[in-house]
């Protein structure tokens, strides 16, 4: 499993804006930058729909506030999904990037994939939430229990900013 002072690795994640789809090699997306990234079993699930992703539409501001780039937001959802979950939650308008891990290279290049066969689960990202300051892992938290957002959540990582 991913570490403090890890580095991320190079995974090739896909985002939609408008009628543009881009690749972004997350490794050099964070180069050079102070980032919060938070990964999620998946778009429109229970606690990522009404717990994680919310909490960083409402800590956005302080995140920017206290010097952050970007707030990337990662789950394994294909990129039309992922678009359309970040303009109907207030994502996007919050200013956090909606990326698509499709295949989930960075839920594995980090270890932190997971899978539920009997609902239908393969290789999602655990739920974490990381500090990353020019591509290094300063600061990684990881829930044990997928359905809970406490140690994860925006105003936890805030904190230990």
């Amino acid at each position: 499993m991913a570490q403090v002072g890890d580095r991320i690795p190079s995974a090739a994640l896909l985002h939609k804006a408008g009628g543009d789809v881009t690749e972004v090699d997350i490794s050099e997306r964070v180069a050079g930058r102070r980032v919060v990234l938070f990964g999620l079993p998946g778009a429109y699930t229970s606690t990522c729909d009404t717990a994680h992703l919310p909490s960083f539409v409402r800590t956005a501001d302080a995140f920017r506030a206290k010097g952050i780039d970007e707030i990337i937001c990662v789950a394994a959802n294909d990129v039309l999904v992922m678009e359309h979950w970040g303009e109907a939650s207030g994502a996007v308008a919050a200013g956090i990037t909606m990326l698509a891990d499709w295949n989930s290279e960075l839920a594995k290049g980090l270890d932190l994939a997971f899978s539920v066969p009997a609902v239908g689960l393969k290789d999602r990202m655990t739920r974490c939430a990381m500090l990353i300051e020019n591509g290094e892992i300063k600061v990684l938290q990881v829930e044990e229990d997928s359905g809970v957002c406490s140690l994860t959540a925006g105003e936890a990582l805030l904190e230990m900013i």
